[in-house]
């Protein structure tokens, strides 16, 4: 075996120039993740100068036999952390031949809200939290759960240490340490409140890259566990009874928010949202009902509500907003399955562009 980690880790930069590109892309669920590597010439440094490609999409369900062709579409650039060197990931969305977004591309139509000259001028940023669970292999059970058993009450896990507590670790630090290589604004770690389940926070980042980082994020993860021998998921209610659900708390501001007089902007940001609050609902991830039920540091599923400091509400207002009279706020109803295109782009939306 160390002949094969002695090749999978061979350094190719002394032997040839060229690298190494490895196409991401969304599967036809909206959720999975689908990947393939091509050789370039050389190094790159940006999208355009990618080549298209495509694949068989009637495997991913997302054409049909007869016409399964599906172009891939270059947009953002990481560095790869698994072979390093020049090599790297490129997140890409998919078209048909005809040039138009196939239905799981969700990335085309936030490029559009975000390219509104309006969104560009309030120079959106976001801070996703991504919670999710690590699960044992082959009973699908939560990493450090005893099989078909259970763990004692909540409590001690969040942030723990300890190995009767904290369970993956190693599968924590892994991702973080790659995505701050792969170039991802990964801006912290910590385990959640049910044992196995795990966070990371991305951002600050602004406009389409939050969802550009979250999904490769989301990839270098899925890599890592692969290798560890252990499930992800990002169920957003994965054990039924008293333990908590997982989410992808959307922070974010405008210009205007972060500017002197910003919490009243705020205000009526909340406002917008609350008026659209079923719209939001909907787009914000599957199953996410099972995890808004109003316990578990969450609100209600069907009201909405708002408030400082307060974790049971459905947006949440910090201290030091409130006293500085300027800042963000968290959108904490987002399921840890969001799409976070379709989550940032629609924030923007009804915040910017909706008008009162």
């Amino acid at each position: 075996m160390s002949l094969l980690s002695d090749l999978i880790n061979l350094d190719l930069s002394g032997t040839t120039e060229k690298i190494i590109a490895e196409y991401i892309w969304i599967g036809g669920s909206g959720l999975d993740l689908r990947c393939k590597a091509r050789t370039l010439p050389g190094p790159v440094t940006d999208p355009s100068e990618l080549p298209k490609w495509n694949y068989d999409g009637s495997s991913t369900g997302q054409a049909p036999g007869q016409d399964s062709e599906v172009i891939l579409y270059p947009q953002a650039i990481f560095k790869d952390p698994f072979r390093r060197g020049n090599h790297i990931l490129v997140m890409c969305d998919a078209y048909s031949p005809a040039g138009e977004p196939i239905p799981t591309n969700k990335r085309h139509a936030a490029a559009k809200v975000f390219s509104h000259p309006d969104v560009v001028a309030e120079e959106t940023w976001y801070g996703i939290e991504q919670e999710y669970t690590l699960l044992q292999k082959d009973i699908n059970w939560p990493l450090g759960w005893p099989a078909g058993g259970y763990p004692g009450p909540q409590g001690p896990y969040y942030c723990s240490v300890g190995a009767d507590k904290a369970f993956g670790r190693d599968v924590v630090e892994a991702h973080y340490k790659a995505c701050l290589f792969a170039g991802i604004n990964i801006s912290g770690i910590n385990g959640e409140v049910m044992p196995g389940q795990w966070e990371f926070q991305v951002g600050p980042s602004v406009g389409i890259s939050a969802g550009d980082e979250i999904w490769v994020a989301r990839y270098i993860l899925e890599r890592i566990t692969e290798v560890a021998g252990v499930v992800l998921t990002f169920d957003p209610k994965p054990i039924k009874g008293d333990w908590n659900g997982a989410g992808a708390h959307t922070n974010y501001s405008t210009k205007s928010m972060r500017e002197d007089g910003g919490y009243e902007i705020i205000k009526k940001a909340i406002e917008k949202l609350g008026k659209r609050h079923a719209e939001h609902i909907s787009a914000y991830g599957e199953g996410n009902e099972r995890r808004l039920t109003g316990k578990h540091e969450t609100a209600d599923i069907n009201t909405f509500s708002w408030g400082v400091a307060n974790r049971g509400a459905s947006v949440r207002v910090g201290r030091d907003t409130e006293k500085e009279g300027k800042g963000y706020f968290e959108d904490r109803r987002p399921a840890s399955n969001m799409d976070p295109y379709v989550v940032t782009s629609m924030i923007a939306e009804t915040t910017i562009l909706l008008k009162p």
